[in-house]
């Protein structure tokens, strides 16, 4: 039998114990509902936050309609469509669930390039899904999404970095990781 390493042991629980810290805070982010800092009007473009089991943790891109009263809004989705694909779905949403469209983010991208743990979002199944990226395999990050368990391979173009809507303005998250090339 080899001998363990130790330097190596430590690495993985290091990796394993980051994982799930990450995942926590995701999780506590995920579930909890925006602040209401923003009145909206009709034609504003947004994001809404999904709280239905297996979508939490995931927004998706709308226009506002109208105002229903008391801090509720119909919307249009621009990528989801009605059960029979003819037209985009409309909902109405509280206000805590409705978020303006954050920031574009190609230069920061392309300056700072993505690190393992960093807070992104990733645009998949029409939406995008809040996690971390967990490993990097050739030109594909890897993204765990501690909502839905699930551990996915993304080029870079699908990939933002994750930003909270808080006290009216956006605020990036504190970077977690290395630099992928080196180590």
């Amino acid at each position: 039998m080899a001998p363990i390493n130790v330097t190596e042991m430590n690495s993985v629980q290091l990796h394993q114990s980051r994982m799930a810290m990450l995942s926590e805070s995701i999780k506590s982010i995920a579930f909890k509902k925006q602040q209401i800092t923003k009145e909206y009007e009709k034609g504003d473009e947004v994001e809404v936050a999904s709280q239905e089991l297996g979508f939490i943790g995931s927004y998706y891109a709308a226009t506002i309609i109208c105002s229903t009263g008391d801090d509720y809004y119909r919307i249009k989705y621009k990528t989801l469509l009605t059960d029979d694909e003819s037209e985009p779905l409309e909902d109405v949403f509280s206000a805590a669930e409705i978020r303006p469209v954050p920031p574009h983010q190609h230069e920061t991208i392309s300056e700072n390039g993505f690190r393992l743990y960093d807070m992104v979002d990733v645009f998949d199944n029409d939406g995008w899904w809040f996690g971390f990226i967990s490993a990097k395999v050739g030109d594909e990050y890897y993204v765990y999404f501690p909502t839905t368990a699930d551990n996915i391979a993304y080029p870079p173009h699908a990939l933002r970095f994750h930003q909270e809507w808080s006290n009216g303005e956006w605020i990036f998250l504190p970077r977690q990781g290395k630099i992928f090339n080196l180590y």
